[in-house]
């Protein structure tokens, strides 16, 4: 079955996008909202990450532990590094389980921020990058968390892949810069996946 990765940069808007394909029909895995239950519900995992990070880790009511964990590998590369490379193995293979579920989907499309940086790139057929220009990322970013300041923002956007390295290693682009429509560019995407699942597109244009 035909794998597409969808991925951009914080305030892109990558759940705009993968809404549309979902209107059409199309499942789509969220990596990040997995990631959280994983870690909330696989018990080596969760084994794993009081391992490396303390039992502080998870409270004694068997609860993640957010805010210590967030405060743990904060600033600490070295550290978030760790933890993604303990997360992203078992998200790994909680999305192969969820991608057997949807076999009889057309194709399947997964979403995840780091989709580069964590190597879940090569599940993927075929990779979308979602960009938008930093103005544009900014404005949205600032309305949706009100609790960040601009220089929050910059500084999880330079800990990012650059958006250039992004599209370089992308097979196609969706423009998401409040200039250019979303709904055509998925259309057109959808067409060519439809047709390499050697599936003919009814959408009336």
């Amino acid at each position: 079955m035909l794998r597409i990765g969808i991925t951009g940069g914080i305030g892109v808007g990558k759940t705009i996008v993968c809404r549309v394909f979902q209107v059409l029909g199309i499942p789509v895995y969220d990596a990040d909202t997995r990631a959280k239950w994983v870690m909330q519900h696989d018990t080596a995992l969760k084994q794993e990450l009081q391992a490396a990070f303390g039992q502080e880790t998870y409270t004694l009511e068997g609860q993640l532990n957010r805010a210590y964990l967030a405060s743990v590998v904060f600033n600490n590369q070295e550290r978030l590094e760790k933890l993604n490379a303990l997360v992203h193995p078992h998200v790994g293979l909680d999305f192969e389980r969820w991608a057997e579920a949807n076999a009889s989907a057309p194709y399947l499309i997964k979403e995840a921020a780091l989709m580069f940086e964590s190597g879940s790139w090569r599940q993927m057929d075929e990779i979308i990058v979602v960009t938008a220009p930093l103005d544009v990322r900014l404005k949205r970013l600032l309305k949706r968390d009100p609790h960040r300041t601009e220089a929050d923002i910059k500084t999880i956007i330079s800990k990012q892949l650059s958006e250039d390295e992004k599209i370089a290693r992308a097979q196609h682009v969706v423009y998401n810069d409040d200039q250019q429509l979303i709904i055509p560019q998925v259309l057109a995407l959808h067409d060519r996946f439809l047709s390499k699942s050697g599936i003919k597109s009814d959408i009336a244009r």
